[in-house]
């Protein structure tokens, strides 16, 4: 089949998507564009600062999209291209769309507060604390999975990795020329562009060569830094030009798409059990990020809602940035099924999906005139740099969810662990530690966990909706759903684990399904009540 006919095809059901089911969400929910947003009411200058749609959602997007939306799909190409683009389309629109939207919507009417907030607001503390350990857990896999991607990225296209480096400091310069020196927006956004694609010929000028372990100790260091600094100095800026970086990635894929309209060789269907891994329920964790994840209503209810400057571009950065998301995820089952056999298994072993996904991208810019090395250096920029951005997002989100734990708005004197500093660290430490392990292991019980962590926001959406009074009948089957899945996937990878005496992940998936079910029996409790709360 011709690839060419899946990208337009759905790119045209998701644009279809957006301005039908978009906007029934929105009219549901009662969303409302006079309202003033948190980043107005209690803008602080580090957390809650407004930003205009078109930089927050650069910012949301990057944040979300990560390696993930690329990676998931690259590895659930095992079970054929056929199911892994329906659960892209199906996925992103009704169950990974309504989660990001719906948090971010969330959030905004709780003051910005994070999905942990929400739920203590609707299910009380103790279903706050239960959610924070669990959210904390899963952001550890998250630092973890992604920490291996940028890692194997810089250590197999060492290119991307100087120009990497470069585009940080580009990032704080834009940032401090926009926020401080008031400079218009539009020529800042000019010079950030060409001096961003500068930093991609001056990095494969001077690679940059490290070990991967060197990598993740940079990686670690990084991190912590990105995310305890105001979000002007670096997180907003380098976010808002990864987007464009984005944009000419998209353009230029469909572009060498659209020219040299390969064929499709992977099969379309290769069976239910693959190798030992079963279509259900590991196509629907691992696709991940392409289609839902629930580290996505961390980021919306964590980060993009404190940004936010009015109610109604919710709908475009919560629904529209995962749709936009999914568009990635299907150019990446491309990709995969253009680049098989023998090369695939050599490109994944050298450098994982990322590497796989660059390789075939450098291959489709070649006919339009850009050198191999070039395109594919550039495809690995962009991609690392969704990755850090959820690598940083990822650790401020873990801070934010650790101080809100030990919080006592009672007492005089807070906990140590309230410190950001405190509550960073150990965060950083803890997700590096797992990082030195094998991106093969990590992956599955991040995924796992991840979308575990969507059925629990989807229910937390849910219950809030309820007591308002609102339609919640678009989550409930995504969430009973969601929920099936990831408490099977989980099963099988705690026996897969104690099989190869890991015992460190069998001690993860155990501890959130103890979470995960406790959480689930209070928000039935809640759902089975009448509204006691007024919208």
């Amino acid at each position: 089949m011709n690839s060419l006919v899946l990208v337009i095809a759905s790119i045209i059901i998701f644009s279809i998507a957006y301005v039908t089911y978009g906007a029934w969400l929105a009219k549901q929910w009662g969303v409302d564009p006079t309202r003033k947003t948190p980043a107005h009411t209690k803008g602080d200058g580090v957390d809650y600062v407004p930003a205009s749609a078109p930089v927050l959602l650069g910012h949301h997007f990057a944040s979300i999209a990560g390696a993930g939306p690329i990676a998931g799909p690259i590895q659930a190409a095992i079970f054929g291209w056929v199911p892994v683009m329906l659960w892209i389309i199906i996925g992103g629109i009704f169950f990974g769309g309504v989660q990001d939207f719906g948090s971010l919507f969330a959030s905004i009417r709780h003051d910005g507060k994070s999905i942990g907030e929400i739920i203590e607001a609707n299910m009380g503390r103790k279903g706050k604390r239960l959610f924070a350990i669990f959210a904390w857990l899963t952001l550890l896999l998250v630092v973890a999975a992604f920490t291996n991607i940028v890692a194997n990225t810089f250590v197999s296209v060492p290119e991307a990795a100087s120009a990497s480096v470069m585009f940080i400091v580009l990032a704080i310069v834009f940032g401090f020329a926009v926020y401080r020196k008031g400079v218009n927006l539009t020529i800042a956004s000019i010079v950030g562009v060409a001096l961003l694609f500068t930093c991609i010929a001056l990095g494969n000028m001077f690679p940059l060569v490290l070990s991967k372990n060197v990598w993740v100790g940079l990686l670690m260091v990084y991190i912590f830094v990105a995310s305890v600094t105001p979000v002007w100095i670096l997180l907003q800026p380098r976010d808002y030009l990864n987007s464009y970086l984005l944009y000419a990635m998209i353009i230029g894929a469909v572009l060498g798409l659209v020219i040299t309209r390969p064929t499709i060789q992977l099969q379309a269907f290769t069976g239910f059990n693959v190798n030992g891994s079963f279509l259900f329920p590991m196509l629907f964790v691992t696709v991940a990020c392409g289609a839902i994840s629930g580290f996505h209503s961390l980021v919306g209810s964590g980060t993009s809602s404190k940004q936010i400057n009015n109610e109604a571009d919710a709908k475009i950065i919560g629904y529209g940035g995962m749709l936009i998301e999914c568009v990635l995820a299907v150019i990446a089952i491309i990709t995969a099924a253009y680049v098989t056999g023998d090369k695939f298994a050599e490109l994944a072993k050298a450098g994982g999906p990322v590497n796989v996904f660059s390789d075939g991208i450098g291959n489709f810019m070649t006919s339009f005139g850009i050198p191999f090395t070039v395109g594919k250096s550039f495809v690995a920029l962009a991609v690392s740099a969704f990755a850090l951005t959820s690598l940083d997002t990822a650790t401020r989100l873990g801070r934010f969810i650790f101080q809100e734990y030990f919080e006592d708005n009672t007492k005089e004197t807070q906990s140590i662990f309230t410190n950001r500093y405190v509550s960073t660290t150990i965060t950083v430490v803890l997700g590096g530690w797992l990082a030195l392990g094998s991106y093969n292991a990590i992956w599955p019980v991040f995924g796992s966990a991840n979308q575990l962590l969507a059925a629990l926001a989807l229910i937390a959406i849910a219950v809030w909706l309820k007591n308002i009074g609102k339609n919640y009948t678009m989550f409930v089957i995504p969430m009973c759903f969601m929920f099936v899945v990831t408490v099977v996937a989980l099963i099988l990878l705690i026996n897969a684990n104690l099989a190869k005496a890991n015992y460190v992940l069998v001690v993860f998936p155990i501890l959130l399904l103890v979470l995960a079910f406790i959480l689930a029996a209070y928000a039935y409790q809640v759902l089975t009540k009448k509204p006691s709360v007024k919208a």
